[in-house]
């Protein structure tokens, strides 16, 4: 996938499409940078403990953190991260 200008992957009927700037540039006749918040991806761990290994995994490489691990009110532990431009990364456990 590195390298490419647009890649896609098919998950069981969840699409997602990954392009390049120059090739977004094509499509849409220009780019402009966002300001903020763009998307934020939540990503499902295999246990409470596996969300904070992952967490700390993270924060050791150098990304933000936006809010630490805590246990919701609706059951599920959560926290969550900022990637290289600034989007939230949710993780998420039951």
């Amino acid at each position: 996938m590195n390298g490419e200008a647009h890649v896609e992957i098919d998950e069981g009927g969840v699409r997602l499409a990954f392009d390049t700037v120059e090739v977004a540039e094509s499509v849409y006749g220009e780019w402009k940078q966002a300001d903020g918040h763009r998307i934020e991806l939540a990503f499902l761990c295999e246990s409470r403990e596996a969300l904070d290994r992952l967490y700390n995994t993270v924060l050791e490489q150098g990304y933000a953190s936006h809010k630490a691990p805590w246990d919701a009110f609706w059951g599920q532990r959560y926290a969550i991260l900022y990637d290289a431009d600034g989007n939230l990364i949710s993780l998420f456990a039951s």
